[in-house]
């Protein structure tokens, strides 16, 4: 992944790569997403862990971060006789994209003031001081 926002801004960029770019989310968060999206019914962590061929803790883990960055929602379903399991399913598409453009307007309202707090830390040379002609 390019370093700087020039670079960023240089490189060609995918609807995936916005996982990565906006929340931080691996590949395997990748290959856990989609393999929900792809699924006609919510899965447990083992038939996710199955799905993407890891360790059922590794998916675990992966799971938890798309449930942080609210790609995915969480549902338990109990049992009759007691105790319950959790399964997992896709958050809404469009509930996601109006999430990331909130994150990109607010990341944008900080830079915007960031640049500002340059200029006026910058912009101004005190008068009393000559700056030096160059030779």
């Amino acid at each position: 992944m390019a370093n700087s926002m020039s670079e960023q801004l240089q490189q060609d960029m995918e609807c995936e790569g916005l996982l990565e770019c906006i929340h931080g989310l691996k590949q395997l968060d990748k290959e856990c997403f989609r393999a929900m999206v792809e699924s006609d019914e919510p899965l447990t962590i083992d038939e996710v862990a199955d799905r993407v061929d890891r360790e059922r803790s590794t998916a675990y883990r992966s799971i938890q971060r798309l449930l942080q960055s609210g790609f995915i929602q969480k549902e338990q379903i109990n049992y009759d006789q007691g105790g319950y399991y959790h399964v997992y399913y896709p958050t809404d598409p469009t509930q996601i994209a109006n999430d990331m453009q909130r994150m990109l307007n607010d990341w944008y309202a900080k830079m915007g003031q960031l640049i500002q707090e340059f200029e006026d830390k910058y912009d101004h040379v005190d008068d009393d001081t000559e700056i030096p002609a160059q030779s």
